[in-house]
């Protein structure tokens, strides 16, 4: 790991990490090449504004939950891989109901992705207090959420991971609880310089990047 990164839980270990593509809990149904160990690693800026995030929201009884860090190269050229096979039935049932594969790419799958560049990532809020992390999906991401979703963070509109225009930042097609979460989870994160993406309401990435040209593939490892 370059000198320039860092494990998220060695900067703010009270930030949940639910790392979904290094298990099978995500859209390609199996572990991601790349993701070795379940461990959020950012370059140390990121995770270090991650930590003043953190340290707002639990002032308001909420903690951040990431799904997603330095994402390596060999993993995005998986996702395009994936994006050329034949769909499976229950994955599109689940992450992309509303779509057909092909238009996945390049919108939701590129091949390239800022990810790689170690300042971007992909989060949630959740209430403090207990987690049920890393449940299995068996629901369309689309479908009606309570005051929680079905991993315990709080309402979106959607889950993570869903390829469906109901994901996008300014969606009208959700309640107005689930966009004033997502409005407090965007507020919280600008106020330390990330910027959020049109496309996906989780998906932010640090303002002032170390690295904006640079795309790393070295593999996220357990910590020692």
């Amino acid at each position: 790991m370059p000198k320039d990164f860092v494990y998220l839980a060695d900067i703010d270990p009270t930030i949940r990490q639910d790392m979904r593509y290094a298990g099978s809990n995500n859209f390609t149904g199996k572990p991601v090449p790349g993701y070795d160990a379940a461990e959020c690693v950012l370059v140390r800026e990121a995770a270090e504004a991650l930590k003043r995030v953190q340290e707002a929201v639990r002032a308001n009884g909420y903690t951040l939950k990431v799904y997603d860090c330095y994402r390596p190269a060999r993993a995005v050229a998986a996702f395009v891989d994936w994006a050329k096979e034949p769909d499976d039935p229950e994955a599109k049932m689940i992450y992309y109901p509303n779509l057909p594969k092909s238009a996945l790419f390049p919108d939701y799958i590129a091949p390239r992705s800022g990810h790689s560049r170690g300042a971007t990532v992909d989060l949630t809020l959740a209430p403090l207090g207990e987690d049920p992390n890393d449940l299995p999906a068996t629901q369309s991401c689309t479908a009606p959420q309570g005051s929680t979703a079905p991993d315990g963070s709080l309402a979106m509109g959607t889950s993570f991971d869903c390829f469906d225009g109901k994901s996008t930042k300014f969606a009208s097609n959700i309640t107005a609880e689930q966009n004033a979460n997502r409005i407090m989870l965007e507020d919280a994160m600008q106020a330390q310089g990330f910027k959020g993406y049109e496309m996906e309401w989780w998906h932010f990435t640090l303002g002032n990047e170390p690295f904006p040209d640079t795309i790393f593939d070295f593999p996220i490892l357990p910590r020692r």
